[in-house]
């Protein structure tokens, strides 16, 4: 079979290229060669699916011609066909965070979980607002920003070693990537940025129609991207561990909470030199917590509300990463609910997929694909389009929006623009808007310090790799990273030995998603 004949030979190409020596003229490291192990693999793993398809398709109309026709008597390439079919097809990357406007990378450490049996929690053992000690919140001082260096020399050479390797269409979830692409924060944390403008965030539930309010949620909405990815350079935050939670809160100040339709946003300049939110009495407080409730999928859920607002959001998010050849995409699996108490209404919403591009030289982040929000209420919808950059011209970062009343198929919104930059409205009224994202005042989260977060709070879990990131320490940060993913999987074999299946603290897995033990409905 030819498709054999030249899977031998690549097999023999990667052979003789790993024979060579490891330094010299012509070494095994050398990039064009590396390079070319990369291309021939990732070219026949392509003419692989292409002759599965094809098979599939000769299997279907043989069936049709006749019924008897066994699926053994297909001439079949001996390739793994099943598994990387179904990420073919799972891995469209139709639809953060963040999701997420930083391209979270949320590809997870090579722990095993498997045969996790997660359980529906009903008890609540310690709620969060009992747990975390106000008082002992101080104003982030984290600025998150990356360094904008593309990949040194000799991490492209991991890189493509490590990309030889790879399969187009693989399912990453299992593959450990180098530290140095790594930012430092964990992912959970990344998920909390999404909440940098808090005051559209709460000026939803101010919206005095169902009109206005579902308007302001696609205005937040296109608005929390922006602020999650500090420095033009794709890096990933760290994959959270099973039982890691990462909590934090915002003062947000009262007089910029207002349901504003084409006033305010865009003129607002930030002032760095200004802190918002200090005066208890003249802010509403904001409360974050976020869990990691499984590892194998890989999925993480948050929740935030404001009690004086009678607002919150739930959501679950798993995070399913897939190779591209030079892009790495990543799928965010889920949905998250807002709950406004005081309209009765429940905004369902889906977050975009995200991209790593030219990964070997300087990576850098795009949002892509359709995503929803819709409340059964009042009929209100809303579709949101992350378009990726066309392969010739064409800008980056480019996002498209409209609102849509649903009985009376009325489209009362549209928007344009930048999810990094600038946003235009344009509503029924004949009235525009324009946001200017990067002028948007920033509201920083407020943070227990590190030395009063439990073990598992993902600072203080992470603080040694973050501190040897800092101090640019690849082979510490790496070590530190270790010992965390081997102490993960040694709990989870102790687990499988006494058959109990891990418990989350804050969340209850429900249907196909997780819900909060205590969320503001149910007090």
């Amino acid at each position: 079979q030819i498709m054999s004949q030249v899977e031998g030979q690549q097999k023999n190409l990667v052979q003789a290229i790993e024979a060579l020596p490891s330094s010299g003229p012509l070494s095994a490291l050398d990039q064009d060669l590396l390079l070319l192990k990369a291309t021939s693999a990732a070219t026949l793993s392509c003419l692989g699916e292409c002759l599965t398809l094809l098979q599939q398709s000769m299997h279907q109309v043989g069936q049709h011609h006749n019924r008897t026709l066994s699926s053994e008597g297909i001439l079949g390439w001996p390739g793994p066909k099943s598994h990387s079919m179904e990420q073919l097809k799972n891995g469209a990357l139709s639809s953060l965070s963040s999701a997420s406007a930083n391209i979270t990378w949320a590809i997870v450490p090579s722990a095993s979980q498997d045969g996790q049996a997660l359980q529906p929690n009903t008890e609540v053992s310690m709620l969060a607002s009992e747990l975390i000690l106000v008082e002992d919140e101080i104003t982030d001082t984290e600025d998150n920003e990356e360094e904008d260096l593309g990949v040194m020399d000799d991490q492209r050479s991991v890189i493509l070693h490590l990309i030889s390797q790879l399969k187009l269409g693989m399912d990453l979830t299992r593959v450990v990537l180098p530290t140095f692409i790594l930012e430092k924060r964990s992912l959970l944390e990344m998920y909390a940025n999404f909440m940098a403008h808090p005051d559209l965030f709460l000026s939803i539930a101010a919206g005095a129609t169902p009109e206005e309010r579902i308007i302001c949620f696609v205005e937040y909405y296109l608005t929390a991207f922006h602020e999650g990815r500090k420095g033009a350079v794709a890096k990933k935050p760290y994959n959270p561990i099973i039982g890691e939670t990462f909590h934090c809160s915002w003062d947000v100040p009262k007089d910029k909470v207002k349901a504003f339709r084409t006033t305010g946003a865009s003129t607002i300049s930030k002032d760095p030199t200004k802190e918002l939110g200090q005066d208890q009495s003249t802010c509403y407080k904001l409360r974050f917590v976020a869990e990691q409730v499984s590892h194998h999928p890989p999925v993480s859920c948050f929740y935030c509300e404001c009690k004086e607002k009678k607002m919150c959001v739930n959501a679950h998010v798993w995070t399913k990463s897939k190779f591209m050849g030079m892009s790495i995409g990543v799928s965010m699996v889920g949905e998250g609910v807002l709950y406004l108490m005081e309209h009765e209404e429940e905004y369902v919403f889906t977050l975009p997929s995200a991209y790593a591009r030219s990964i070997l030289t300087i990576p850098w982040v795009e949002l892509g694909g359709k995503v929803n929000i819709s409340c059964a209420r009042t009929g209100y919808s809303a579709t949101v389009t992350f378009h990726t950059k066309p392969f010739y011209g064409g800008k980056v970062h480019r996002v498209t929006a409209e609102v849509k009343h649903n009985p009376t198929n009325t489209i009362v919104c549209k928007a344009q623009g930048e999810w990094n930059g600038t946003l235009e409205f344009t509503y029924s009224n004949g009235e525009t808007k324009v946001i200017d994202t990067n002028k948007l005042p920033v509201i920083r989260k407020k943070i227990r310090p590190v030395a009063k977060q439990g073990p598992l709070e993902s600072r203080r879990l992470w603080q040694h790799v973050t501190s040897a990131l800092k101090e640019g320490n690849i082979d510490a940060a790496t070590e530190h990273k270790h010992c965390l993913e081997e102490r993960q999987r040694a709990e989870e074999r102790q687990r499988a030995a006494l058959t109990t299946p891990w418990k989350p603290k804050y969340f209850a897995k429900e249907g196909d998603g997780w819900l909060y033990l205590n969320p503001l409905w149910k007090t």
